[in-house]
């Protein structure tokens, strides 16, 4: 959408966002490069996933030919900082007659955790070496946030920065009861407690109309597209491919001017019945499991994971409620940091307590009230349990039935990764 509309496009760091054909591919999907990784994490210094690397550098050459250069000759360079470097640069020698996108995205503080024992020693020596991730974990967000400042620093020598609209997001809380900590939030990543969905984000620009405030508005970070294209002046009805829905929302008023935007996010919504096994080429040929093991013993987290009930989640205004099975996770206390992390309440309800257990029943929170979703309401507002149950059907028919989420052998070839599937 932006390439459109005349913006220089770069992309830099962790995509995730598929590659299972060559059409879903950054450079394929609107960047004119890509220098990252495809899948969603990799090894700091090997810049492997499963035993084969994953750092591309991807660009169209004066031909306008697609070129895939796997950077087998970067491995033991540091990624965070490679991505700094190669963010600067795409500053720096940027197409100067047009505007610039730049899509930063960081794999720190992901796992595995590893840091350059220099670092470790500048910003961590401080750090009490138990729990043993602590000091590589403050290091890697130490070293992002160098980055930061010098990709900063690059726009303001470049003399952008007062024209520039810089957004910082997380794409979810830390790792429930371990490394970091969403204290005093319930839950984290892979949970749907507001200590795995509320992530902290901040916008820096010229061009906001309200500063130096705490902005409390309810925004999901699919709105980014709807903003930007908003900011860009896109007008989808004047090109000749008709738009796809837009799950986002404009929130630039909500950013800049402290405006309310949205009352609603769903959460997310688990039905087996859309999710489907398929051996048909449209889909993903001969797939497999990852090796569970394999993959926990080389990133250290529980990515792999499984949800094996149907739930629906939702935020509407101040209310939260869960229905249906979903994972339940409790309380991390104040100081309490890494896998021994301790718990600042026992769980008075079976199935709404413990760490990574299965929860059932329709459940509803006042976040106003209560943002560390300690007591269940739905008795006492069965009206707004019943408001927010009628929405399901509406998101049902809005639901696509979707192949079940593994990858392919057959995209490990020759000590790297590839899609594996020709373009439909």
């Amino acid at each position: 959408m932006l390439k459109r509309n005349g913006y220089s496009t770069h992309g830099i760091g962790k995509w995730h966002c598929g590659m299972y054909t060559w059409d879903h591919t950054p450079a394929k999907r609107g960047f004119d490069t890509y220098f990252g990784l495809y899948l969603g994490a990799q090894g700091y210094f090997s810049h492997k996933r499963s035993g084969h690397v994953d750092l591309r550098d991807d660009y169209y050459d004066k031909d306008g030919k697609f070129v895939d250069d796997v950077r087998v000759d970067l491995q033991g360079n540091y990624s965070t900082y490679l991505y700094t470097d190669r963010a600067v640069e795409s500053i720096q020698t940027r197409d100067k007659s047009k505007p610039l996108f730049l899509y930063l995205s960081y794999t720190a503080p992901h796992s595995p955790n590893d840091a350059p024992a220099d670092e470790v020693e500048r910003f961590a020596s401080h750090i009490p070496s138990t729990p043993k991730h602590r000091k590589k974990y403050a290091t890697q967000i130490s070293i992002m946030d160098e980055g930061i400042g010098k990709v900063v620093e690059t726009l303001k020598a470049e003399n952008i920065l007062d024209n520039t609209l810089i957004v910082f997001t997380a794409d979810n809380g830390a790792v429930y009861g371990n490394k970091g900590s969403n204290y005093p939030l319930r839950g984290g990543k892979q949970s749907l407690f507001e200590g795995g969905v509320r992530a902290v984000s901040f916008v820096s620009s010229p061009l906001l109309k309200k500063t130096g405030y705490t902005n409390t508005n309810l925004h999901h970070v699919t709105d980014w597209y709807a903003t930007f294209q908003k900011l860009a002046g896109d007008k989808p009805s004047q090109h000749s491919k008709p738009q796809l829905p837009v799950d986002g929302v404009d929130i630039w008023e909500s950013v800049s001017d402290n405006q309310p935007c949205r009352d609603e996010v769903l959460m997310n919504f688990r039905d087996h019945s859309m999710i489907q096994d398929s051996s048909e080429h449209e889909f993903l040929a001969k797939r497999e499991r990852p090796d569970l093991e394999e993959e926990l013993g080389e990133l250290g987290d529980d990515e792999f994971t499984d949800d094996d009930g149907d739930f629906f989640v939702i935020r509407w205004k101040d209310w939260k409620l869960f229905t249906g099975t979903y994972k339940v996770q409790a309380w991390t206390s104040k100081n309490s940091l890494g896998t021994a992390a301790k718990f600042d309440r026992a769980s008075e309800d079976g199935l709404m307590g413990g760490g990574g257990k299965a929860g059932s029943g329709t459940k509803l929170f006042d976040l106003s009230a209560d943002p560390r979703e300690e007591t269940d309401v739905a008795d006492k507002y069965p009206d707004v349990v019943k408001t927010i149950l009628e929405k399901i059907p509406g998101y049902k028919k809005k639901m696509t039935k979707i192949n079940k989420r593994t990858r392919s052998s057959e995209g490990k070839r020759d000590g790297k990764w590839y899609p594996w599937v020709k373009n439909l």
